[in-house]
């Protein structure tokens, strides 16, 4: 089903997740933990808990350069199981495509500027020609953005096990296979390749295809283009509007959900999202929307 912004006035989407993580610790252990849900002035949390099992300590600070929440702690030899659960009310800006009108590289915020620039994974000034060659001839828009989530898409093949955590953009061009990383990765080369600021979120996704496997952390783009940060999800796995903000940032080495230090044996999270449907109380359930939506401000 299809919506549009006059359908959807005074609605929001509430999901509700749960992710829970399980450590073996060989010594004693340093954790960051980035799995608690953003806070923006479009996204909001309540009904938030985070436990530790056995209790320990543990400090939950903002970190001032991405807004991303991060929870640390030190934990003693022995098995750790970190827990985090909350509902999210998201209320969409969706526009109309053909409302956005595109600033010029010249113009562009100063805010914006980092995430023009290449990093580490995603290497724009390498590919910057093979981009143009082949978007170049496209108006600078909405629309030049669009058909780059779309080549992505059509070019690179989801596959499990394809890639890894050093995995680069240049390798999955070269490849043309990898995971949602890779496929964020790649369309923020590109559009960075293209002057606009480009960003990865990670986070939750609700509304992917159960053949898929379980569900899973998930990562995701955002773009600036016409004064506003635009959400695109270049795998299609699931609607744009059934995607939970976790972390900002760069490219995937600012924003893992786990950084750990000292030698401690890992398993795959446990992560599960359910979303309320309640029209009556202004509550909508995602559905796919081909219209421009953001949750950045």
């Amino acid at each position: 089903m299809r919506f549009d912004p006059q359908e959807i006035s005074g609605s929001r989407v509430r999901l509700r997740y749960g992710v829970e993580l399980h450590y073996d610790v060989d010594a004693p252990a340093g954790f960051l933990l980035n799995v608690h849900a953003a806070e923006t002035a479009r996204q909001h949390v309540s009904d938030e808990t985070f436990t530790l099992a056995p209790p320990l300590p543990f400090t939950l600070d903002i970190d001032p350069a991405s807004d991303n929440r991060i929870v640390s702690f030190a934990a003693p030899p022995g098995t750790v199981v970190a827990s985090y659960s909350a509902t999210v009310d998201i209320a969409h800006r969706i526009v109309d495509p053909a409302d956005i009108v595109a600033e010029t590289p010249d113009s562009l915020p100063a805010a914006t500027l980092r995430f023009l620039y290449p990093s580490r994974f995603c290497q724009a000034d390498v590919v910057q020609q093979r981009v143009w060659d082949t978007f170049g001839q496209l108006t600078r828009g909405y629309g030049q953005v669009l058909a780059v989530r779309d080549w992505v898409r059509e070019n690179v093949r989801f596959a499990l096990g394809t890639s890894g955590s050093s995995t680069s953009v240049l390798e999955t061009m070269r490849d043309g296979a990898g995971v949602c990383r890779d496929f964020a990765h790649t369309m923020i080369t590109c559009c960075r390749a293209l002057n606009y600021p480009a960003r990865v979120v990670t986070g939750i996704d609700y509304g992917a295809d159960p053949s898929l496997g379980p569900t899973d952390f998930h990562a995701y783009v955002e773009v600036f283009v016409g004064g506003v940060w635009y959400l695109f999800d270049p795998t299609g796995i699931s609607p744009v509007t059934g995607l939970i903000r976790i972390a900002t940032g760069r490219d995937a080495a600012e924003v893992s959900f786990a950084t750990i230090f000292g030698s401690v044996r890992t398993a795959m999270p446990r992560v599960a999202i359910s979303a309320i449907d309640d029209p009556a109380a202004g509550v909508v359930a995602p559905r796919p929307t081909d219209l421009a939506v953001s949750t950045a401000d």
